[in-house]
């Protein structure tokens, strides 16, 4: 039995009254007639509530997804606190409401992409290869055809930045107009094919054609089963995030509607946070930042100066214990240095005569952690390998170097000790 597609008769459509036809081996629901639009065009599902009546009692079920099947639509359901026991059965009567604010989205992310493929079309020749409209941001893969039909009789070597916010406002142009959406139904391709579309038509029958604009003037023009408001200024706004290459294509990162307000906000949010940190206006703040770099790169540069003048300082010291120590094992503790600092100290070290025939173990303070430097005589890597683990320690290397990492500075200690009993 074919289902009658409310979404099709009106979009606004939110609550409305069916009945259960059938219910499949794994308990789906077809109804004989919804407003749930089912996946489908780069859509997602429209989700909601089915309410089955019986008696004074209505037992509520979630409509989780929504999928073609024929001519048919098929429902999931997820039972809820208010479903009881019960259980759908052909022929119960149903109210259902629409998650509206799913649809709404849906319909001014839908639509927003239509806008803009329409747009690229006429400015560029850039045709549509693929969309996708994700939890976080929708994407369109625009082709720079090589014989462009459009309108413009144009084509670009590239897709640019700036070239997308020249479409972008554009698009918004379009918004501002307030331009009809409509769409048209068409039984055959010939008669579909009488409409200015952007894309060859990819099916013979049952062809819906949404048309933004007039059809003499239109933004858009596009064979498409998705829902769509029936203005272009329901969309509200178009914001293009960034462009890059794809697969011989050009991928653009955008959103429409609330979702392109909300990320305005929160980057205007963070921005206003961020000038405000620096005491700064927002449009000043650009060069305040600037200013703020070049401070902070003055003070790296300095920064890596005095530690080459405490690493020599340290290495100067080190050579001196290094001469006047018996033991197989030195232990030399680096008060200052990160673990990284003190791997740069150890190269002056590493497989060289300097280390006097011993195991030298720079010890870096604030990260309890060992670079282990030897003239390769002494296997580092190996002792890291299999004594580290003794005191939750890890870590590894080669024969004249590694390091050792522990979580405090008794478990290093101790790894030290062992170390030096073992090799005395």
């Amino acid at each position: 039995m074919e289902t009658t597609k409310l979404y099709q008769l009106d979009v606004y459509s939110r609550e409305w009254d069916a009945t259960i036809t059938s219910i499949d081996e794994n308990g789906k629901v077809y109804l004989d007639r919804t407003a749930f639009f089912p996946e489908g065009g780069g859509q997602s599902c429209d989700t909601g509530i089915l309410q089955i009546i019986d008696g004074k009692k209505p037992y509520t079920f979630d409509v989780i997804d929504v999928q073609e099947d024929g001519a048919e639509v098929v429902h999931t359901l997820k039972a809820t606190e208010d479903s009881g026991n019960r259980q759908p059965k052909e022929g119960d009567f149903v109210h259902c409401s629409l998650n509206w604010e799913r649809r709404f989205d849906n319909m001014q992310r839908h639509c927003g992409e239509h806008i803009l493929s329409g747009i690229f079309y006429q400015e560029c020749g850039g045709v549509n290869r693929g969309f996708h409209m994700g939890d976080e941001y929708m994407t369109i893969d625009i082709s720079l055809e090589d014989e462009p039909t459009n309108k413009a009789n144009k084509k670009p070597d590239e897709l640019t930045y700036e070239m997308c916010l020249s479409v972008e406002k554009i698009a918004n142009q379009v918004i501002w107009s307030n331009a009809p959406v409509r769409t048209f139904r068409f039984a055959t391709r010939a008669e579909a094919e009488k409409m200015p579309l952007r894309k060859a038509l990819a099916f013979d029958e049952d062809i819906s054609i949404v048309c933004i604009g007039s059809a003499e003037n239109a933004a858009d023009c596009v064979a498409c089963c998705g829902t769509h408001p029936k203005s272009a200024g329901q969309v509200g706004l178009i914001k293009i995030f960034k462009v890059e290459k794809n697969k011989g294509m050009f991928r653009v990162f955008f959103e429409a509607g609330e979702r392109a307000l909300n990320d305005y906000d929160s980057k205007h949010s963070m921005l206003y946070k961020l000038s405000n940190d620096y005491s700064s206006s927002i449009e000043d703040f650009p060069k305040k930042l600037r200013a703020q770099e070049e401070k902070l790169a003055n003070a790296k540069t300095e920064l890596n100066q005095l530690k080459r003048v405490l690493i020599e300082s340290e290495c100067a010291k080190l050579n001196e214990e290094i001469a006047a120590s018996p033991n197989k094992v030195l232990v030399y503790k680096l008060m200052h240095l990160s673990l990284d600092d003190t791997f740069n100290m150890s190269k002056t070290y590493m497989g060289k005569p300097d280390c006097g025939g011993k195991l030298i173990m720079l010890y870096s303070v604030p990260d309890t952690s060992y670079v282990l430097v030897s003239d390769g005589k002494i296997k580092c890597g190996q002792l890291v390998k299999e004594y580290a683990s003794f005191y939750q320690g890890k870590g590894g290397g080669n024969d004249i170097s590694a390091r050792a990492m522990f979580k405090t500075d008794e478990d290093a200690a101790l790894f030290a000790d062992l170390l030096g009993k073992h090799l005395q």
